[in-house]
This record gives structure tokens, C-alpha cells and sequence, in this order.
């Protein structure tokens, strides 16, 4: 199969048809889904068209160029037709070509009109589509060969040279670069045919091909496909009494025959059904078999050997009609087949559409690419909406990216809420010891760094989020416990704050202690100084215990230094994780442009191993057409050489009979001479004297 080409089904036959850039775009498409009633993808859906319908056929063909599928011939109501309608797939819209036709006679140009036809095939070459055989008004003898151009919209008879075969309807066509492979079909009188013809579209001559084995036996209205340029596959089909459902390979590097024994799914006979090779997997939508039609799309896995089926379609839909045609029309990284006419009780033209493939490149690739294939136009999308259902993929790096932001704002508006609830409790306590507001001081500093990190990290274009989000949880929990410990602090300096503000204690000491009441009652009493506790540390007026306590105090404090020096540490431990953070992200980023990188490199290998393969399968093309020229060439020598070898022997045998009578002759003359001799020898007779 060449690459960027599918296989197109039209009626009761199969050809091949250039679908490169099918990607067209349409607005309707989406209403049309919605209007057919199921959101189903997976089955054939109706699509909606715009412009002069083509009148509804059968038995037409089909096949699709660049953005456009042409629809050529049919029957309708039993009248032949000879119109072209083009649907163009960037619209939607169908119209109808001018189809100006042109029959090339030695220098003088003749204006015709290819002949009215049904059962004929189509084959895209290039920008030119070619109609092969085909029961036509009026009828001719041999096998009609016309070429279609697209952009000129014109009509031209090939006067084909060579064997041409006797002419046909319904059999199949099949391409391999500029070679064409017909097999089968139906002639004028209603025979079946199983016969193998070649046509060269370079040389425009016909050629048989000599093959053994088991070969198909004599069929009409089955189904064809060729497998990378060298496989010929052949299915079901009408015989003389029965309708069939064997499958035959053709191997045309040892040119035998064979069936091949299936696995899977056992397909019910069918004939008038059609076809589409899709890389290794041929799909088979509808055909009949005793007046009943078939309603199911059948898949064969041509490496494994194997049928499955693909989907079940409604009564309604047109792929159960009769001599409907199928295209392959591939847009992307989808692939569908489009379904055109056919007829029930009454012709249609209307076209449905089934997705059989959606993000699987390697499902529909073809590994034997033209050695110059055509320019194909290129088209947009058109069946977005029916891709919409699978579309639920992983979010895009973009949106990853995107997302990061969100996540870092969050963590803005945790750390600035502390923020604001710090400096609230710290605009409420004006009189604050020299260690409290050092650490206060420190934990601002920890807050800008996180800010800092998440203002760096908002810059980041790759990566994953998560373990930074880790690591910023633990720095967020650390902290917590650090505003906990700024609180308690606060709260320990308001007191100590009222206290030294009632003359009680030495500013230089303000820890960790509590003054209730007065210090002097009306009546004289002291008060009690209490520690954090609550509990009695000494009477009010006893100084002695007061300068103990006193000297208690400062070891407090030396321990809530200690713990603040513990809290910077820990805010040294905080910083170092954030630059592990940063550095694991530079790792990241230093990978990921290395694996890109190593992506460009195998891309560029990928496409030089892809030229060489299409070089290689070029230079296969051009050994088997100069294989099959020589095959040809020894055919017309051998006869040849019987016609000189008969003529030989008739020659020997003639000169034999000239010797046998020249020998005669020399006998003859041998005896003649022998009696003349003794004719001359013999003595004379003396004569008796005359007496008177």
C-alpha cells in the first residue's frame, strides 16, 4: 500500500484512492451529530451537506483526491449515468464538475463524453483519476480505459495497447505505484471471469500475468486489496451458482496462488459488499447473500490471519444498501470511512461517516510510499466534534504550568496571613524585650525567603510540582511552630511589660513572670509574686528571696535563648531544603533538555529511515514492472520461437517430399536410359533377298 493512500471500495468493487490531506474543518459538523440523534462515534453517522446533491446511484464509484471525493457514474431508476459530482471536504459542499471531454485522434482533437456506465472501478494517480471497464451505452468488446483530469476538468480516452482483456463489469482494481492489477469479474454474456491482467498507466499497455497454484475460482462482485505493493487479497464475491466468503492471497514474488486459513470470526458469504485496507487491517462493510443484507463492518487483520468484528450498524443506515461505495479519508491522527449512495427499494445520495481509528499513527500507516507522490492540498478539520468524545486526555504542559501559579498563590496568602497576624500582635505591644523582637525579626526574614522561592519557582516552565509542594508542607509546619513560640513570647512580654511599668521589676529582667493584683493594698498587705505557673515565688516584702528569684529569672532567660538559637538552626535547616529544591530543579530541567534533544535526534533518524524505505520500495516497484516486461518478452519470444520451429518442421517436411520425388525422377531416368541402351545395342535383323 503507498504511503499516505487508502483503499477505496466503490459498489461491487474495489480500488485504490489518494487521501492524504482530508483534514478539513466545517461548522455544520458538529449539528450535524447532534441532529442524527446518537453522540456515538463508533458507528456510521449521517453527516449533513450543503450545495446541489448529486441525484442518488448505484453502482457508481468512487475515490478521493486531496480534499475532494469524486463520485463518477451509477444507475438511477435503470438510466446510466456520466456525471462527476466532487463533494469537497473543506465545505461539506458537493458540486457538480464540467467534465469537458477530449478524445485524442493523431493530431486532431475530437470532443466527447465518456460513455454511460455502472460497475466500473476508479483509480487515483496524481492529480488524474482513471476509470477501468464497466458496463457502458453503447457497449464495447475490450476494456475501456479513460483518465479523468481534476484541474482541468476534463475527459480523455487512452488507447491502450498490448493483450487488451475482454471487457467487464464489477470486477476489482487494485494500485501499485503505476501499475494496475484487474482481476475478476462479469462479462457481456453473464460469464464469471478469474482471469489476471496488468496495466502499465506509464507505457498504457496490458499484459497478462502467468502465476500458479490454487487460484480463485471464476467471481464477480467481491472485494480486492493489495498489501505493501506485493500481497493481493481477494474476498467473497458471486460465483456461476453460490455466493462466497473464501479469502485468497497472491504473492507476487513467487506469483502463486493460495486460501488462506483463517482464525476468529467465521464471515457469512457475501457479495456487492466493500472494502478499505487501512494499513494491516482491511475493513468489510455490508454485501448480501440470498436477498439478505448485511448490516455488520468486518475487520481482518492481514498479519495475524485473523476477522473480528468492528460494529453493527441500523437498518436505516446506507452501508445495507446495494452498490454503495466507501472511501478512506484521513485527517491527522483520526481516520474515517465515508459511505456514499447505494440503493433499497429507491436510489440514495445521502453520505455517512464512521471513525475507525482516533491518536493511533501507527494503525493506518502505509510502508510503501510513492516514488513522487502528488501535491495534496491541504484542508482543516472537519470532523472535530466527532473526535470530541476522546479528547479527555491528560492536561497539556501549558495547563501544568498554568497550574503552578495557582498552587504558589495559595501558599502567598497562608504565609501572608501569619504575616499580618505577627505584626498585628506586635503593633499591640509597644514595650517588647530586646530577644522577643530579634526573633521576630528572624521570622520575617524566613518569610521573605519563601516568597523569594515561590516567586523563582512561578518562573518555572517544566517540571512536576510535587515534591516542591512537600517540602514547602514541612517549611509550613516548621513555621507554624515557630509563630506558636513568637506568640507565647509576646504574651510572656505584655505581662512582663505591666509589671516593669509598676516599678516591680528590673527591665533588664522581664521573663517569665506574672503580677496579679496591686503590689501595695490600701490596708498595707503586699502581694504575692507568682512564676508562669501560678505558683508563689516569695512574699512582696521580703527582698532577699526577691534578689533569688531575680537570679532564677536570668536562668530562664539563658534557656529561652538556647531555645531561640534551636529556632535559628532550624531556619538554617529550612533554607538549605529550599536550595536542595531549587537544585533538584535545575536537575529536572537540565534532563528534560537533554531528552528533548535525544527525541530531535531520533526524529531525524525516524525520517531518514523513512526516505530510505520509500527509496527501497521504489526501487522494488521498478524491478517487479521490468520483472514483469521481461516475463512478457520471454512469453512473446517463446511463441515466436514455436511459430519458427513449426515453420521449420513444415519446411523439412516439404523438402523431404522434394527429394523423395527428385529420387523418383533419377529412377526413372535411370530405366529410361537403360532401355535406350538396349534399344541402340540390340543388333539388326538381315533381310531375306527379293526373289523375281
Amino acid at each position: 500500500m503507498m504511503q499516505g493512500e487508502g483503499v477505496v471500495s466503490t459498489g461491487n468493487h474495489l480500488i485504490e484512492a489518494r487521501s492524504d490531506a482530508p483534514n478539513s474543518q466545517s461548522s455544520s459538523i458538529g449539528h450535524d451529530v447532534s441532529d442524527s440523534g446518537s453522540g456515538n462515534t463508533e458507528n456510521w453517522i449521517p453527516l449533513s451537506t450543503l450545495g446541489q446533491k448529486p441525484e442518488p446511484r448505484a453502482n457508481h464509484a468512487a475515490t478521493v483526491i486531496g480534499c475532494k471525493m469524486l463520485v463518477i457514474g451509477g444507475e438511477c431508476g435503470g438510466k446510466l449515468l456520466d456525471d462527476v459530482q466532487v463533494l469537497d471536504f473543506s465545505k461539506l459542499t458537493w458540486a457538480a464538475a464540467k467534465t469537458a471531454s477530449k478524445v485524442y485522434l493523431s493530431q486532431t482533437d475530437v470532443m466527447s463524453r465518456v460513455p454511460p456506465c455502472k460497475g466500473h472501478s476508479l483509480v487515483s494517480w496524481g492529480k488524474t483519476v482513471f476509470l477501468i471497464g464497466g458496463k457502458m451505452d453503447p457497449s464495447c468488446d475490450r476494456v475501456s480505459v479513460w483518465a479523468f483530469d481534476v484541474d482541468a476538468e476534463y475527459w480523455s480516452h487512452i488507447d491502450a495497447k498490448g493483450d487488451i482483456p475482454v471487457a467487464r463489469s464489477a470486477h476489482t482494481v487494485t494500485r501499485a505505484g503505476s501499475v494496475l492489477i484487474m482481476f475478476g469479474g462479469e462479462d457481456a454474456k453473464g460469464r464469471k471471469l478469474n482471469d489476471l491482467n496488468m496495466f502499465d498507466l506509464k507505457s498504457q499497455m496490458w499484459l497478462p500475468l502467468q502465476y500458479t497454484g490454487t487460484k480463485p475460482s471464476p467471481r464477480s462482485n467481491h472485494v480486492a486489496a493489495l498489501y505493501e505493493d506485493k500481497l493481493l487479497l481477494v474476498f467473497g464475491g458471486t460465483s456461476k451458482s453460490r455466493v462466497l466468503n473464501d479469502l485468497y492471497l497472491l504473492d507476487f514474488e513467487t506469483m502463486i496462488w493460495s486460501r488462506i486459513k483463517t482464525r476468529g470470526l467465521n464471515p457469512s458469504p457475501r457479495s456487492g459488499c466493500c472494502g478499505i485496507l487501512c494499513g494491516a487491517k482491511w475493513y468489510i462493510t455490508g454485501g448480501e447473500s440470498r436477498k439478505k443484507r448485511h448490516n455488520e463492518t468486518l475487520v481482518y487483520d492481514v498479519l495475524k490471519h485473523e476477522w473480528s468484528l468492528a460494529v453493527v450498524s441500523t437498518s436505516s443506515s446506507i452501508t445495507t444498501n446495494k452498490g454503495f461505495s466507501m472511501v478512506l479519508v484521513r485527517q491527522r491522527e483520526d481516520v474515517f470511512l465515508v459511505a456514499f449512495g447505494g440503493s433499497k427499494k429507491e436510489p440514495s445520495n445521502q453520505v455517512e461517516s464512521l471513525l475507525i481509528a482516533h491518536n493511533e499513527q501507527s494503525t493506518c500507516q502505509y510502508s510503501a510510499p510513492e516514488k513522487d507522490p502528488p501535491q495534496i492540498a491541504e484542508c482543516s478539520t472537519i470532523f472535530s466534534e466527532l473526535t470530541n468524545p476522546h479528547n479527555a486526555s491528560a492536561p497539556s504542559l501549558a495547563a501544568a504550568t498554568a497550574a503552578k501559579p495557582n498552587f504558589l498563590s495559595i501558599l502567598e496568602h497562608h504565609f501572608s496571613g501569619r504575616r499580618s497576624q505577627s505584626e498585628s500582635n506586635s503593633t499591640n505591644i509597644d514595650t517588647v524585650s530586646g530577644n522577643v523582637s530579634l526573633r521576630k525579626q528572624h521570622h520575617e526574614e524566613d518569610h521573605n525567603s519563601v516568597l523569594q522561592i515561590q516567586r523563582n519557582h512561578t518562573d518555572t516552565v517544566y517540571g512536576e510540582p510535587d515534591d516542591l509542594i512537600t517540602r514547602t508542607a514541612t517549611l509550613s509546619q516548621k513555621n507554624k511552630s515557630l509563630d506558636q513560640g513568637v506568640q507565647v513570647d509576646i504574651a510572656r512580654a505584655a505581662s512582663n511589660s505591666e509589671a516593669e511599668m509598676l516599678g516591680i521589676l528590673e527591665p533588664e529582667n522581664p521573663r517569665n513572670l506574672k503580677i496579679t493584683g496591686n503590689l501595695q493594698s490600701d490596708n498595707g498587705d503586699s502581694s504575692n509574686i507568682l512564676d508562669i505557673d501560678g505558683k508563689v515565688i516569695a512574699p512582696a516584702n521580703s527582698h532577699q528571696e526577691y534578689e533569688i528569684k531575680v537570679a532564677a529569672l536570668q536562668k530562664k532567660n539563658g534557656v529561652l535563648e538556647g531555645q531561640l538559637s534551636a529556632a535559628l538552626a532550624g531556619r538554617e535547616a529550612i533554607a538549605k531544603n529550599l536550595s536542595a529544591v531549587l537544585k533538584s530543579r535545575q536537575d529536572i530541567e537540565k534532563k528534560l533538555s537533554e531528552s528533548l534533544k535525544e527525541m530531535e535526534v531520533l526524529s531525524e533518524k525516524l525520517a531518514a529511515a523513512e526516505l530510505a524505505q520509500e527509496e527501497a520500495n521504489s526501487l522494488s516497484n521498478i524491478v517487479h514492472s521490468d520483472n514483469v516486461r521481461l516475463e512478457h518478452d520471454v512469453a512473446f519470444l517463446k511463441a515466436v520461437l514455436d511459430d519458427t520451429q513449426k515453420e521449420l518442421q513444415s519446411t523439412r517436411g516439404v523438402l523431404a517430399g522434394e527429394r523423395a520425388r527428385a529420387f523418383q525422377l533419377q529412377v526413372e531416368v535411370f530405366h529410361l536410359k537403360q532401355r535406350l541402351q538396349s534399344v541402340e545395342n540390340r543388333a539388326p535383323t538381315p533381310r531375306k533377298p527379293y526373289h523375281i
